[in-house]
Parts: structure tokens; C-alpha cells; sequence
């Protein structure tokens, strides 16, 4: 891989999570895209987030938050105010969401300003993008140009109005894309839940390299170097909650391409490797902050959200 990067682009939500639970009700900035382009500019690799954010007071906790970690925004206008989940936990303790009007009917423009970025960019994130509106699919496409492109479909049942159409868009572009990630979620709702099959069709359709994380069990990541395997990190510690965990994968596999594309067979494992780390380091904490393993014991810089 290069040493030289010229930066990301991460496209996707920015919302703020309410989440209830037994502690009362609090707030955190979040968003898959958001999360991500947090967590690779934490890891090093300057970035812009493209997302609709409101012109009110959770708009501007959101832009406060982004600023605080020194990630540029360019935001799109949200007619319908700043996206909002409202976050409960089923009776298995995984993370439920409940979204308003603005995140169901989240919409991105791509001005010049968002064109120039992407255009600068030595790679493109797309994350939790509404892939069941084909006008959407439409500007995103001619936005990208030839980018380099990474893309986790992140579909939310919260979100998807149309499960078919949400599977043409995504293939559309995934069929050209420089990284594929998927779960065993992504997996059950928009597939027939069998995660491998999932991995091989993308391979199939053209995707240079197809990420697989599958929880406990670990990931696979697939590329035309080889299949690289690896199980979750085992970090000190107890596991506080799983939100963000995918979010911090995808920063990490996207900050290890930054440079360029793996040029080994080591270099593709240690890019798992590192990845998996950082999510279990996320799990330790509440929220979708990215954290590292070397970070877990020392102070808390602003990990809660603003």
C-alpha cells in the first residue's frame, strides 16, 4: 500500500440516537455514515461526510460533534429537520430504532462542493444510503465518477419502504465497487439470510472484494488476493454494547485502504486484523465512537457524544 492518502469521503446518515433504557432517556450524535467518518478521521485519514443535517438544535449538535473531531461536513438540506432514531432494547439486548420523518425521507444533494471532494478523494465511503429510491441511486452514481468505492448497504427495516428495489440499487453499484461490506443482518433482511451466498454473489457481480462479519463468529474478507479469516478479538474487559461495532469495522477496513489496495497476503490479514480489534475496542463503550485498543485505559476525550 501507498503511504500517501488524499483523504475520505464517507456519504450516508448523520442523525441523533435517543436511546431509553433503564438509565433514562439520553442522547448521542450518531449515524452509520457519521460514525464512520468519525472513526476514520480518528484513526488518522482526513475526511468529509456528506449528509442531510438540519437547519435546528440537534443539526447543531451534530455539526458541533463533527467539528470536535475535526471531520468536515457538507451537508444536504433536511426539509424535514435533523434524522432522529429512537433507540430500545429488544429482550435479546440487541438495539431497536424507531426513526422520524426527516430519516425515513433522508435525500442527498451533491453540489460542487460535494463533487470536488469526491473527486479528490483516495476513497469513498457509502453507508445506510436510502439504495430503494432510484432517483437517489441516480445522483449518486453520477456524483462517484470513477471513485474508488467502499459500501455497506446498512439497510434499516425502520427505514426501507421497498426491499426489491433497495437490492437493485445497492447491486448497481456494488457491482463496481472496490469493497463490499455486509452482515449476517444485511444478509437476513434484504437476502435469504445465508451470508456466505451473499459474499459469492457479490464476488460474482464485480466486486473487487467482499467483507463478511457474522458477529461472533468473526469475518471474512474475500478479495482476488485469497479468503482472509478472522474471529473476533478477545480484549480485556466487559462488552458494554454492540451499536457502532460494524461502523468501526468499516472505518478501519476504509482508513487500511486509504493508501491504496493491499499489496499482500499479510497486508490484507493485518487489515482484518486491525479492524476486528477496533471494533471489540468499540464494544467496551457506550455509543458509535470508534475506539482502539491502545486508547481503552486512557481517558475519555469527548466519547460520548456532544
Amino acid at each position: 500500500m501507498s503511504d500517501v492518502s488524499r483523504g475520505a469521503v464517507v456519504i450516508g446518515d448523520a442523525l441523533i440516537d435517543e436511546i431509553r433504557d433503564g438509565y433514562g432517556v439520553r442522547e448521542l450524535v450518531g449515524g452509520a455514515a457519521l460514525n464512520v467518518a468519525v472513526g476514520m478521521r480518528r484513526l488518522g485519514v482526513s475526511t468529509t461526510l456528506i449528509a442531510m443535517v438540519g437547519d435546528d438544535e440537534p443539526g447543531d449538535h451534530i455539526r458541533e460533534y463533527l467539528a470536535d473531531h475535526a471531520v468536515r461536513l457538507v451537508q444536504s438540506p433536511a426539509p424535514h429537520g435533523s434524522s432522529r432514531a429512537i433507540v430500545t432494547r429488544s429482550s435479546s439486548g440487541e438495539p431497536e430504532y424507531v426513526f422520524n420523518e426527516a430519516a425515513q425521507r433522508r435525500s442527498i444533494r451533491y453540489g460542487d462542493e460535494a463533487r470536488a471532494a469526491i473527486a479528490a478523494a483516495d476513497v469513498v465511503g457509502v453507508s445506510c444510503f436510502p439504495f430503494d429510491v432510484p432517483a437517489e441511486v441516480d445522483a449518486l452514481a453520477d456524483a462517484l465518477g470513477g471513485a474508488r468505492l467502499v459500501i455497506d448497504p446498512n439497510p434499516r427495516s425502520g427505514m426501507l419502504s421497498d426491499r426489491d428495489e433497495f437490492v437493485r440499487g445497492f447491486e448497481r453499484l456494488a457491482a463496481g465497487a472496490s469493497l463490499i461490506k455486509v452482515g449476517a443482518d444485511d444478509a437476513a433482511l434484504l437476502y435469504d439470510g445465508d451470508l456466505d451466498a451473499l459474499r459469492a454473489r457479490l464476488r460474482d457481480l464485480g466486486a473487487s472484494a467482499v467483507l463478511a462479519t457474522a458477529g461472533s463468529q468473526g469475518a471474512v474478507l474475500e478479495a482476488a488476493d485469497g479468503v482472509f479469516i478472522a474471529p473476533i478479538a478477545a480484549l480485556p474487559g466487559a462488552i458494554v454494547d454492540t451499536v457502532g461495532a460494524g461502523d468501526a469495522t468499516l472505518a478501519a477496513v476504509m482508513a487500511g485502504l486509504a493508501g491504496g489496495a493491499p499489496a499482500s497476503d499479510a497486508e490484507w490479514q493485518a487489515v482484518l486484523d486491525r479492524a476486528m480489534a477496533i471494533a471489540a475496542a468499540t464494544c467496551r463503550a457506550e455509543g458509535g465512537l470508534l475506539r482502539t485498543p491502545e486508547a481503552m485505559t486512557a481517558a475519555e476525550r469527548g466519547g460520548f457524544g456532544s
